[in-house]
Formats: structure tokens, C-alpha cells, sequence
């Protein structure tokens, strides 16, 4: 058996009980890395999911300069070619503003648009009419990531993301769908909201690179969570 070999992680001046407590941790972090790979490969793994309805979401120009012409874009259309990556924004009809969380995750995923763009087909779609979505996204700079609408369709509903059955008091739910075209057909593939259960939180956790970050140091986000107030942009009219 080959005998693993560590590279240093601390200063040369570290204790010895600094050491062995750090030696302790990178194995308990490459356990969690392998954890990792494990159930990533049992999500690729799963069984072909239910075939989807045809629905129809409301886009805009790419440009957020421009508001029209507005078109149709339906979810068989998105899936054409390879894995459709959805991220369901937490922002009713009835709301000017999408949740602070939710759109400090979009701010990131604006970020690295254009790497996912070799790879997947990316897009945020919301239950706000596109008018107020795109007034928002110029309020954020999300100026790379296709922004959709799914207002007037049961979209959100079906993917039990309106008045979930997890947190029935929201009107709108965040989450992370996954589809795949196959054949003529668009099937769901993975979904996750972000609890696992009504009481058991960062179910999406590993796709945000702030809360990834502030776990690595010594105050965690302990009961931190983002806000839209400090977005140093004036709001769109």
C-alpha cells in the first residue's frame, strides 16, 4: 500500500497540536471529497425521469438595453442539443424584488456564464412578468444568463415550486431542476430544493461559492444571510 504523502498547509512556525488537529481535518476533507464524487455519480445514474408537458416561457432580447420584442420559447426548445440546467428564481408575480439569497446566487452564475455556456444550457425562469424580472436583472447586472418568464403557465406548480408542499407558506419556492431531451421527449433528470427537509437546510449549498467560502473560516455565516439592500445600483424603473 502506497503510503499518502500531504503537502504542508501551514507556516512553518505552526504548533505540533496545530499540525495534528489540521492532519485530522484534510482526512476528514477527503472523505468528504470522495462522498462527493460517490453521490454525484449516483445522481448521473439515475433512471430516465418523467416525461415533461410542453410549456411555453416568456424571453426577452439578450440585451437587457433593449425590452422587445418579447417571444415564446418553449422548454423543448431549451433542451435541444444537451442538459438543460434551470434555476428557479424565488420572485412572485405580486413582488418588485426576487429573494436577496436567491439573487446573490444568480449573481455568481452570472459570473461564470459564459464557461457553463460550453457545456450546458443555462437559464433562470421566474413566476414575475418578464418586465419586472428584466427590470431586476438590470438592477443586478445579470447581463449574460437567459432570463425567462414562466407567468400564466403551471410551470412552477408542477415542479412543486408555488405553495410547496415543504414550505406551503411561500409563494414562490427556489430551487435547481435538471432537464434532457430524448428522442422527441424532454424528461426531468434531477431537481433539489434548497432543504432536504422542512427542517434540514443547504440542500443546494455546494453550487454557492459564498457560502462554500465563509465555511472556511473561523465565524461560518452563523445567522448571516444576504440582503438586496446593499446592491450599490439604483433600482430600474
Amino acid at each position: 500500500m502506497v503510503e499518502k504523502q500531504f503537502f504542508r498547509r501551514w507556516p512553518q512556525n505552526a504548533s505540533a497540536e496545530y499540525i495534528s488537529a489540521r492532519q485530522k481535518l484534510l482526512e476528514a476533507e477527503m472523505s468528504l471529497r470522495d462522498q462527493i464524487e460517490t453521490v454525484a455519480a449516483q445522481r448521473r445514474a439515475l433512471p430516465p425521469g418523467a416525461s415533461m408537458p410542453t410549456y411555453s416561457f416568456e424571453e426577452g432580447p439578450r440585451s437587457l438595453d433593449q425590452d422587445q420584442p418579447y417571444t415564446k420559447t418553449t422548454l423543448q426548445q431549451l433542451s435541444e442539443g444537451r442538459s438543460l440546467v434551470i434555476y428557479h428564481l424565488m420572485f412572485a408575480e405580486d413582488e418588485d424584488e426576487a429573494c436577496p439569497s436567491c439573487s446573490m446566487w444568480i449573481d455568481g452564475f452570472n459570473g461564470v456564464a459564459d464557461h457553463l455556456d460550453q457545456q450546458i444550457t443555462f437559464v433562470v425562469i421566474a413566476k414575475a412578468p418578464l418586465q419586472k424580472l428584466r427590470s431586476w436583472a438590470r438592477v443586478r447586472g445579470w447581463d449574460k444568463i437567459r432570463l425567462l418568464s414562466c407567468f400564466g403557465t403551471t410551470f412552477n406548480a408542477d415542479m412543486n415550486l408555488e405553495h410547496p408542499d415543504w414550505m406551503p407558506g411561500l409563494k414562490q419556492a427556489p430551487g435547481i431542476s435538471v432537464f434532457r431531451k430524448d428522442g422527441d421527449a424532454v424528461r426531468h433528470v434531477y431537481s433539489a430544493p434548497p432543504e432536504f427537509t422542512p427542517h434540514e437546510g443547504r440542500a443546494m449549498d455546494l453550487l454557492c461559492p459564498v457560502w462554500n467560502l465563509l465555511d472556511i473560516v473561523p465565524e461560518g455565516h452563523g445567522e448571516w444571510n444576504p440582503s438586496n439592500s446593499y446592491i450599490g445600483k439604483a433600482l430600474s424603473k
